[in-house]
C-alpha cells in the first residue's frame, strides 16, 4: 500500500503570516492538532501545532502577555521549521518507520514541490484496523 491510497487530499494551510490567533481558528476548524505554514507562493515552510502554540503560551508570563502573544505573533515565529515530508509513491510502512524515527505525527505529502496531502498516525492506524484478515 502507498502514501497516495490513505492521505488526505483536502489539506487546510495557515498563510506563514498569519497570528497565532488565527491558527488557532483554523486549527479548530481543521479539527487537527497541526497545520501546514506556506509562504506567498503558497510553498510549504514550516508546521504549526497545538504543542507550538502551548510552549509558546506556556513561555509567557502574565496574562496581557498571552493576549499579545496570540493576537500579535505570527506564526512564522513559532512554528517548525523543515516540516517532515513524504512523496505520494511511498510505501505506507516507510511512512510509519518515518513517523516513528522522527518523532511526529503527521507528514506532508510533496509531488514535483506541492503539497498535495497529509498522512498522520491516525490514517495508519484506521487502515490497520480495518484490514480483514
Amino acid at each position: 500500500m502507498r502514501v497516495a491510497d490513505l492521505m488526505q487530499r483536502d489539506v487546510k494551510t495557515v498563510p506563514d503570516d498569519a497570528t497565532i490567533a488565527e491558527a488557532v481558528a483554523a486549527l479548530a476548524d481543521a479539527h487537527v492538532s497541526g497545520l501546514p505554514v506556506v509562504d506567498g507562493a503558497g510553498k510549504i515552510v514550516g508546521v504549526v501545532s497545538t504543542t507550538d502554540i502551548l510552549e509558546a503560551e506556556a513561555e509567557t508570563a502574565d496574562s496581557a502577555g498571552r493576549e499579545r502573544l496570540f493576537d500579535a505573533t505570527q506564526v512564522s515565529e513559532i512554528m517548525t521549521r523543515q516540516p517532515r515530508l513524504i512523496g505520494p509513491a511511498a510505501e505506507l510502512r516507510a511512512a510509519a518507520q518515518q513517523m516513528l524515527r522522527q518523532d511526529v505525527h503527521r507528514l506532508f505529502v510533496e509531488e514535483r514541490g506541492e503539497l498535495v496531502g497529509v498522512i498522520s498516525q491516525t490514517d495508519i492506524v484506521r487502515a490497520v484496523a480495518t484490514i480483514q484478515l
